[in-house]
């Protein structure tokens, strides 16, 4: 008699197959996948909050009265909205304050030069610094000239190729020239297009280096004085930045929540960050992204979809000075709620709010796939594409403890030319492509929380 086990292995990968090629979506979830998008495009209500608080508290940033201020409107406005639960947690964060700063170029001619110090650098002197400058494009470069960096100022006119390659500077470039004895240091910012628009961001220092000023200067600038470099001009600039650093206060992420049905223990959460730098009105990053993950599930609830799975908004605080709501909700969720395991999915919006094209996932294969199917339910706005990588700085604490992440996929051509400039704007932003950032967190957050199989890990 010959042997069935053959055979049975072809039936088993018959009976596997069929099973993985059924859909995950049944015709409940599509029919409220469209109503979601229909709403989220016709409503106006997202795009005027965002407008309200923009031009009502201005920025918001950490440790500053109007991220505060924004923050209590928020929650108010989300008590009125009819969440099942509305609450904040507190969070202790940086307080960093620019006050008056100024850049002047001395010689070879005098011009004053649009400057932004860098988030978290100490002050001048009162009388502020003068001194030549010295101009190199990399650390490499910094290397080589070393010996002749000592009471001068640096000028890192590196320029952009990518944010992650370029941003280096910004961050390390005060370590690197005080390790060789420059009084102070400048960068070119961080951004690949200009209308002479400095850029700030956060920045770091060493405890055995000395802490010396920090700031950006714009890409026009910094082009100019490489050019007077290279010419053999004798270059001076006197920088003037009254930058103060006080203790930590507290701030607070604020979190809403619609309950699930059948498994309420079981949480797809998603937000943004609802701080800003203190320029411009940060509404690019990230007060839309922020403002959209709210409008998600209030629309949800608005319409009376009530998923299997409890869907919970988090917008966090502090983000840009060092992930502290981030980390928070993370220690939060682990420690005292306990329900780290029950993240079955983190979805987060911090790439600007333009032109939506879907979320780049970190996760299993198999929730690749699912998630995949999920995204065709976006069809109707060209949306839903998943890519393999992805996530956020928010949900990074959460991702790297296993629970799958995904992050907001824009057309992000413009997002570096506004990003931590006085230019976040609203008048950057398209009411359009807003709302379908709103429709397409809106349906994936839905369809994950509303499917019978939960998002394996």
């Amino acid at each position: 008699m010959k042997s069935a086990f053959p055979l049975i292995m072809v039936l088993l990968f018959l009976v596997n197959g069929s099973l993985r090629s059924q859909s995950v979506l049944n015709e409940t979830n599509k029919e409220n996948a469209q109503k979601i998008i229909t709403m989220a495009m016709e409503s106006d209500v997202a795009w005027n909050r965002l407008t309200y608080m923009a031009d009502t508290f201005g920025h918001r940033f950490s440790g500053s009265e109007s991220l505060e201020k924004s923050i209590d409107w928020i929650v108010e406005t989300m008590e009125q909205d009819g969440f099942d639960k509305v609450w904040t947690q507190p969070v202790m964060v940086p307080h960093w304050v620019r006050n008056e700063e100024s850049a002047t170029l001395i010689s070879p001619r005098k011009k004053n030069l649009p400057m932004l110090g860098l988030g978290g650098s100490v002050a001048t002197p009162k009388e502020g610094i003068t001194a030549e400058v010295i101009v190199v494009k990399s650390f490499e470069e910094l290397e080589k000239v070393k010996d002749r960096v000592e009471g001068k100022i640096v000028l890192f006119n590196a320029e952009f190729t990518s944010y992650g390659r370029t941003v280096q500077y910004r961050t390390n470039g005060a370590i690197e020239a005080a390790k060789h004895g420059a009084v102070a240091s400048l960068i070119r910012s961080v951004g690949p297009y200009s209308m002479q628009t400095p850029h700030t961001g956060v920045m770091y220092y060493e405890d055995d280096v000395k802490k010396i000023p920090h700031a950006a200067i714009t890409v026009e600038d910094a082009m100019l004085i490489q050019r007077l470099y290279d010419r053999g001009e004798s270059i001076k600039i006197h920088l003037q930045m009254n930058a103060e650093t006080f203790p930590d206060t507290e701030s607070r992420n604020i979190i809403a929540e619609i309950k699930g049905t059948e498994h309420p223990e079981e949480i797809v959460v998603l937000g943004g960050h609802i701080d800003s730098w203190d320029v411009g009105q940060g509404v690019m990053d990230d007060g839309g992204g922020s403002i959209a993950a709210w409008e998600a599930v209030r629309i949800m609830n608005e319409m009376g979809i009530k998923p299997k799975r409890t869907i919970r908004v988090v917008l966090w605080t502090s983000e840009e000075v060092g992930i502290q709501g981030g980390n928070e909700y993370h220690r939060w969720v682990k420690e005292e709620e306990q329900s780290l395991d029950d993240h079955i999915l983190a979805m987060e919006s911090d790439a600007g709010v333009f032109d939506p094209l879907g979320f780049g996932f970190t996760g299993s294969e198999e929730a690749f796939q699912i998630l995949t199917e999920i995204g065709t339910l976006l069809k109707p706005i060209d949306s839903g594409e998943v890519t393999k990588g992805g996530g956020g700085a928010d949900i990074g604490p959460l991702m790297r403890e296993g629970v799958p992440g995904m992050g907001l996929v824009v057309d992000g051509s413009r997002y570096f030319w506004y990003h931590h400039t006085a230019a976040d704007t609203m008048d950057k932003l398209d009411k359009e492509d807003f709302n379908e950032c709103v429709a397409t967190m809106a349906v994936f957050a839905y369809a994950a929380a509303d499917i019978e199989q939960r998002i394996p890990r």
